[in-house]
């Protein structure tokens, strides 16, 4: 990635309606430590910032080459987006933010940006705007071709990577195969020598309680996941498991784990989440370039206050810049 050090991040706005615009203003309010430009919309930015009473320069601009040295430069190839209520599900604002990452997706796979942040996107506001998609992992992975990816989750004190991200609780385990554990336990080994971990210890959950102790609570945890793990561990990563979903957190948080391989979404992110969101960022792991995102949504209960945290999106920019560099 480091062929791409000397280009701006892209930011990209989000949903209208929520927290993203506030919150990208206020780190450029506080300062970056390196060039960015923003995928979004100049109005709605610019409302906000009268709004915060920000006085930074906003202009548009043509490309990301044009970033500006002081101020905000917005991109935008969509069309320009109307008065968003403060908190309301519209659909331009969905197909606002789907059009503006889809704009840092292509600018990313041309070599124009370092690197793509993302503020929150609301998927109800998205399908309204025409837009059936469940995230942005999914819309990055298949706007990119990408075929191996995950979700991963960190902050300072646990980094967790998911086996399967947006599916019902019920669709998990038809979803599980040792080529999907194992992949995913390759991407969370790739995850940590990104993050300068020269020997990752890879820790994977079980799907079941106890990991199934067994086979007396479920039999997944020896058809997919120890097959898994044995043939990574052929591959010299060093992978352990299944280990019981009720621990497994606690240990890595205790330092005895790197990265945790959780079996699906709400196993992995309620302990990340539980230890406070201002610190942490949410990682697509094996995309062709490197994005980040903030650990939280759209917030739309306290959009338009002038409340909202910026610390999330300013710990994704910062955690993109150390990933981009060798």
């Amino acid at each position: 990635m480091s062929h791409r050090i000397n280009l701006p991040v892209g930011i990209t706005m989000g949903d209208a309606a929520g927290i993203g615009p506030e919150i990208i203003l206020k780190c450029f309010a506080a300062g970056l430590p390196y060039p960015a430009v923003v995928y979004g919309d100049l109005g709605t930015l610019q409302r906000h910032a009268t709004a915060l009473s920000i006085d930074i320069p906003i202009v548009a601009i043509a490309d990301a080459s044009e970033c500006p040295e002081r101020g905000i430069g917005v991109l935008n190839r969509w069309q320009a987006l109307p008065v968003i209520p403060y908190g309301t599900i519209h659909a331009e604002a969905g197909r606002g933010s789907y059009e503006y990452l889809c704009h840092a997706i292509d600018d990313a796979m041309a070599g124009k940006i370092r690197a793509i942040v993302t503020a929150p996107l609301h998927k109800d506001a998205m399908l309204a705007g025409g837009i059936d998609a469940p995230g942005h992992t999914e819309i990055l992975a298949e706007r990119t071709g990408t075929s191996d990816f995950a979700m991963m989750l960190s902050n300072p004190e646990l980094r967790v990577i998911l086996v399967t991200i947006h599916v019902p609780i019920t669709a998990v385990s038809p979803l599980l195969s040792i080529d999907k554990e194992l992949r995913t336990i390759r991407l969370a080994h790739q995850a940590c020598l990104h993050a300068g971990i020269q020997q990752p210890r890879v820790a994977v959950a079980g799907l079941n309680p106890h990991a199934g102790e067994n086979g007396r609570f479920g039999n997944e945890e020896a058809l997919f996941i120890e097959p898994a793990i044995a043939a990574a561990r052929a591959e010299g990563i060093d992978a352990s498991g299944p280990w019981p979903g009720d621990t497994i957190f606690m240990r890595a948080r205790k330092g005895e784990f790197d990265i945790v391989v959780a079996q699906y979404h709400d196993q992995g992110l309620i302990p990340v989440k539980y230890l406070g969101v201002e610190q942490g960022v949410n990682t697509t792991v094996g995309l062709p370039f490197i994005r980040t995102s903030v650990d939280h949504g759209t917030a739309f209960d306290i959009a338009g206050q002038g409340i909202a945290d910026p610390t999330s999106l300013r710990v994704a920019f910062d955690t993109a810049l150390q990933m981009t560099v060798d």
